[in-house]
């Protein structure tokens, strides 16, 4: 028997709908890079950031050891309201960014985005994995994979009460890369193995063989990434490029990207042109001005994807067990 969908979660797709209707009544479905271009009211890095204190935490699970280095994730919990039933719930495992060399699930940026997301439902699971340049290119994508199906792991869905059905990937930066990639790579249903059923993604480089006008100090940080002297010669950048995997079974996407950042907004235009080319559903948000990654996390953004995941984290969702 399924379980009803929480009210606040109703709320959510509410809101969706009405961005729906929204663009509706300007035209057709969105086809090539069109996208819904918005203006932060306050464009102040991290004005957001805050902790939950309701919203529990389970720190550093161990999900997998490489060579006897433990990876762990952060599991921030939703907490049930009086009169719902919210179990089992569907999971998203967030990814944060860094250039694939820093950062830390547990970081108060990452924090903040793991207990935002349980605050609206879900069991969001914070992921750390591996790190350039010590560890190259495909280190960090197995690693997230393997959280995934850690997560997916009945031993994971029983104690955290996880639709492994329902499972959802929100990265920035270089973790939208790898959110990206986890949703074009692998093939079958949505619901198995290390395959997600939707991807939100902020900032995520999607092409490394770099083809556009991007800044000259994310081609080092790329070049790192993969363990190539040249990204002219070096043949990891196709394989590593989200771009390069798109078909027609991936999942429903969220991508948002300013307009004058550092990762150049062709990147994701021509990103999200090739996935509605092939039949995918695409949200496609653009910010003006410079933010990057989870800085564009204002209100009216967090509402945005947490109404894309209230839609799409659902069981008629193709590919989902009925």
């Amino acid at each position: 028997m399924r379980v009803p969908i929480p009210h606040l979660w109703k709320l959510g797709v509410v809101l969706l709908a009405i961005l729906v209707v929204g663009s509706g009544l300007a035209g057709c479905t969105p086809t090539g890079s069109q996208s819904t271009h918005v203006v932060p009211k306050r464009p102040v890095l991290y004005h957001e950031f805050q902790t939950y204190p309701n919203i529990p935490v389970v720190p550093n699970v161990e999900y997998s050891r490489v060579g006897g280095q433990a990876l762990r994730v952060d599991v921030c919990l939703p907490v049930a309201r009086k009169g719902t039933v919210i179990a089992p719930r569907p999971a998203i495992l967030t990814i944060h960014g860094g250039s694939w060399a820093l950062g830390d699930k547990s970081n108060i940026d990452w924090r903040s985005v793991c207990q935002w997301l349980a605050s609206s439902g879900y069991v969001a699971a914070s992921v750390d994995y591996r790190l350039a340049p010590a560890h190259v290119y495909p280190a960090a994508i197995t690693d997230v994979e393997h959280a995934i199906e850690w997560l997916r792991a009945p031993a994971q869905t029983k104690r955290f009460e996880i639709d492994p059905t329902l499972i959802g990937v929100f990265g920035g930066s270089a973790g939208g890369n790898l959110a990206a990639l986890l949703g074009t790579t692998g093939t079958g249903p949505l619901d198995t193995g290390h395959r997600v059923a939707a991807v939100a993604e902020l900032s995520g480089p999607t092409n490394l063989t770099v083809s556009g006008p991007e800044r000259s100090d994310f081609i080092p940080a790329v070049e790192r990434y993969l363990g190539c002297k040249s990204l002219t010669a070096c043949p990891d950048a196709g394989p590593a490029s989200p771009i390069d995997h798109v078909d027609s079974t991936d999942p429903p996407f969220f991508i948002g990207n300013s307009t004058d950042e550092l990762i150049p907004l062709d990147q994701s235009s021509a990103f999200v042109s090739k996935l509605r080319s092939v039949g995918v559903d695409v949200t496609f948000v653009t910010v003006k001005g410079q933010l990057h990654s989870i800085s564009m996390l204002d209100k009216a953004m967090r509402n945005r994807i947490a109404a894309f995941f209230h839609a799409k984290l659902v069981h008629t969702l193709v590919g989902a067990i009925k």
